[in-house]
């Protein structure tokens, strides 16, 4: 694998693209690097461990020396208020070039292979999800809403999109975008308008048609899917009847007259057969009007084969053509959209991340940079159970998430180990465990 696929490797290629963070201080007080608060920020996501740094402060007094320094090239430990004072001024806009570098790094291992469906295709899967939440702590870029009553709650959401696959278990973080009010818009920002800007500035890492957008049905709408198609990108949105009349009036006319295609498997789930059902057709308009995008639409109906249960429905608008082999390997591809809620945001909400906490919010940029460290933390860790064999058996052996990372909180507090890999070895040895390698 390439060398930016060990741990070791990627923090280091990490602290290169922190040496180069803007230092908005003029005084004389600059005891602390910019990089080492970003850094320590890190290393409190990555080992989920809230008291980390203080640990690494009390064994540097102690042993002169800490894991901080050794497993995440921390010069000057700094202490959380330290760090947020540092972090504030920081557009996370600065991080984005690491997500592109690990992305291009999987690529070239290989590693993206085993996530590409529907004839080469990378499934980007986009959704919006709250960080912060509070009635009175606020900042210029918080949205706001105010209630029936007069009461006002200031919030920050973002888009998280990840690449995922149907059946596959990671998913692999991407540059999110932050819903943010825009300059010369009297409106608040949506997020809608956030997929657009991340449509327009990240296409670019994909080859034209290599990648389909995924999303819910507030995205099945006619000027996002113009510019998704303008950008050499596919979808496959949600798309209800509610939201798109004319479409689904159209629908209702094939149907009528028996014109929608329809096709049907059998196939065994690993737990009881179940019958897929789909109907579909092409090009239909997406909306009313003479200028109209006409698209490809599919409904899924999956039931058990002996009981006759409905399992699953939802039906779906594409620009992908529709045939009697491929319907159902793009709905169930559209199907996937949801791994961005369970395997992405319900996983740093309720899996050790604490999307939700607020680690900081400040006053101009804190809450969304340290979001996007965590969302680093979470990539590098989709990282290495993705290569690293040894992360891999530890995880296996361990059991729960919790395990491994409540190990990882105490091995550090009390030893000190000179690299993440003599972390792994040590515990790899302490629990008896033995690593196979493959020999063909």
């Amino acid at each position: 694998m390439p060398e930016l696929l060990d741990f070791d490797n990627l923090v280091a290629q990490f602290e290169q693209r922190l040496e180069h963070l803007p230092d908005h201080r003029s005084g004389k007080n600059i005891s602390y690097s910019i990089k080492d608060a970003a850094l320590g920020a890190f290393s409190v996501f990555f080992t989920q461990s809230p008291s980390f740094l203080a640990h690494q402060r009390a064994m540097e007094t102690s042993k002169g020396r800490s894991n901080a320094g050794s497993m995440f090239q921390i010069e000057k430990v700094p202490c959380d208020n330290q760090i947020r004072s540092l972090l504030d001024p920081l557009t996370p806009r600065h991080l984005y070039p690491v997500f592109e570098a690990v992305l291009l790094a999987l690529e070239q291992a290989g590693e993206l292979d085993q996530f590409r469906v529907l004839n080469e295709q990378l499934l980007i899967s986009i959704d919006g999800t709250s960080y912060f939440s509070s009635p009175a702590i606020h900042c210029a870029k918080c949205q706001h809403r105010t209630s029936a009553k007069g009461e006002t709650t200031y919030y920050h959401t973002a888009i998280t999109p990840v690449i995922v696959a149907p059946g596959h278990s990671q998913v692999i973080s991407l540059v999110p975008e932050y819903i943010v009010p825009q300059d010369g818009h009297a409106k608040q920002d949506c997020e809608r308008m956030a997929a657009k800007r991340w449509v327009k500035q990240q296409a670019r890492l994909f080859k034209p048609y290599s990648a389909t957008l995924l999303g819910d049905d507030l995205y099945s709408n006619q000027p996002l899917c113009a510019l998704i198609l303008a950008h050499q990108l596919h979808f496959i949105f949600v798309c209800k009847p509610d939201s798109h009349q004319t479409l689904y009036q159209w629908i209702e006319t094939l149907a009528a007259g028996d014109d929608l295609e329809q096709v049907s498997v059998r196939r065994f789930n690993g737990r009881f057969n179940e019958i897929v059902t789909c109907r579909f057709v092409e090009d239909v308009p997406l909306r009313a009007g003479e200028d109209a995008l006409l698209v490809n639409w599919c409904e899924i109906t999956v039931t058990h084969a002996k009981t006759g249960q409905q399992l699953y429905y939802n039906t779906f608008v594409t620009d992908h053509r529709l045939t009697q082999q491929t319907v159902i390997p793009i709905a169930e591809a559209g199907r996937a959209r949801w791994k961005v809620e369970n395997e992405n945001n319900n996983t740093l909400k309720t899996k050790g991340y604490h999307l939700e906490h607020s680690f900081g919010h400040g006053q101009q940029y804190l809450a969304s940079f340290l979001l996007t460290l965590n969302l680093l933390a979470f990539l590098f860790h989709t990282v290495l159970e993705l290569v690293d064999a040894k992360y891999r058996l530890l995880r296996q052996a361990l059991g729960p998430r919790q395990t491994f990372f409540n190990d990882i909180k105490t091995l550090t507090r009390y030893l000190y180990f000179d690299s993440w890999q003599h972390l792994l070895d040590f515990m790899i040895k302490q629990l008896e465990l033995e690593l196979e390698f493959d020999t063909t």
